[in-house]
């Protein structure tokens, strides 16, 4: 499994979703939609995700253009 972090490549707004995505092996717009859709649940998810694009590193990977 490769290590938590946003990758540099296929972001959005922070890299939080693509890493997760990465992470755990799905893609990146799965996990956007499992996020917007949580959104709408009680809970701090919005206070989670800011949490981790400030305490996930970046990934050292560099896109190949």
């Amino acid at each position: 499994m490769p290590a938590l972090a946003r990758p540099r490549d296929n972001r959005m707004i922070g890299g939080v979703c693509a890493g997760l995505a990465r992470r755990f092996g799905t893609k990146p717009s799965t996990m956007r939609w499992i996020f917007v859709i949580s959104c709408l649940l009680p809970g701090p998810q919005f206070l989670l995700y800011l949490a981790l694009w400030i305490l996930l590193p970046n990934s050292e990977e560099r896109a190949a253009w």
